[in-house]
């Protein structure tokens, strides 16, 4: 880090919400988990890269910026972000592991990303992972993060082995995110559809990702959970995948055949959450700035993995936002989404 000058990464400057982080390595497999299931590392074909194995299979190469707070600094200071918020890759989520081996997993994950906020705090923050499988103990882990004051939330998987997290099985985790002031990052994770994906495995992240995200959105609002708790704070990645191009349909079967006295309609639900700004192209991005609202777009790059926006202030910059406006997208709504106090620069 010697040769990172501090005024290239201004705590002031932007902030990008959407970064995964995946450990040098994990523990070896816990209590009942099968072999296959539970994730290895394995060397690269150099150095600076290691090979995530599941079910004896390479799952992903990455980079040593999956680890490294050196490298990380250094792509910021080149992409131009000043911070970044960490949070684990979905696929150490753990869902389908047996809980109490999820909870090793989660753990061992959860301490590698705050070792990672540790060595720069003033660039990083944490975004950690709780056994949704088991929404009563991952309320419990998420009340014991929040108290080490290192995390300021978590990620959540869009559903939790094939449930919709709008389901009422949740409600006992999202009451205690929404009392603790937790900040949930929700990403798309094994999505529906799969069979209906015809092309090379790259389809998942591409097509099958933005219509698992709309379908999560849309079941925090058609479930009642953002009505029930409505000083939740819940980004969404991917700019909301498809739900921009859901919510107008949304909208008008709750205004013309199942309106709810005294509910908001879907559109104020929809734009109580903050979405990314990971869509790749300015005209979509001009899209959601207004369906959702100036005040909720951040910034996401899904940084260090193939699939990450290497450009990521072009897009805001091309909106050719007034500098109030354009200073909410770097960093003023993700510091909302943070639970910082509003002013704070």
């Amino acid at each position: 880090m010697n040769d990172i000058k501090p005024e290239a990464l201004s705590a002031h400057s932007a902030i990008d919400i959407h970064t995964h982080i995946v450990p040098f390595d994990f523990p070896t497999a816990a209590g009942r988990s099968a072999p296959a299931q539970w994730p290895q590392m394995m060397a690269g074909q150099t150095c600076q890269h290691r090979n995530v194995m599941i079910d004896g299979k390479v799952f992903r190469t990455v980079t040593e910026e999956a680890w490294s707070v050196e490298r990380r600094l250094e792509h910021m200071a080149v992409s131009g972000i000043g911070r970044q918020v960490l949070s684990p890759m979905p696929e150490l989520l753990s869902y389908w592991l047996p809980t109490e081996d999820a909870s090793v997993l989660c753990r061992h994950v959860n301490d590698a990303i705050a070792g990672m906020v540790a060595q720069c705090p003033q660039h990083f923050n944490a975004l950690g992972c709780v056994p949704m499988q088991d929404p009563a103990l991952a309320a419990r882990e998420l009340e014991r993060l929040m108290a080490m004051r290192t995390f300021r939330g978590v990620e959540l998987g869009t559903n939790i082995n094939g449930t919709a997290i709008g389901d009422p099985k949740f409600e006992e985790f999202f009451a205690a995110a929404e009392a603790l002031g937790a900040s949930l990052f929700v990403h798309p994770l094994h999505p529906s559809g799969m069979d209906r994906l015809v092309g090379p495995p790259t389809l998942v992240q591409l097509v099958a990702f933005p219509s698992e995200t709309a379908l999560s959105v849309a079941s925090l609002i058609t479930g009642d959970v953002l009505e029930r708790h409505p000083m939740l704070r819940i980004a969404i990645s991917h700019g909301g995948g498809g739900f921009a191009l859901t919510l107008p349909r949304l909208a008008f079967g709750w205004a013309h055949i199942s309106q709810k006295p005294g509910a908001r309609s879907p559109l104020e639900q929809a734009r109580s959450l903050f979405y990314d700004t990971l869509v790749y192209d300015t005209a979509t991005l001009r899209h959601l700035v207004g369906v959702f609202g100036k005040t909720q777009l951040c910034i996401g790059t899904d940084h260090p993995f193939v699939i990450q926006d290497p450009r990521p202030l072009l897009h805001i910059d091309e909106l050719n936002l007034n500098e109030s406006d354009k200073l909410l997208l770097m960093g003023g709504n993700a510091r909302r989404f943070l639970g910082e106090p509003v002013g704070l620069s």
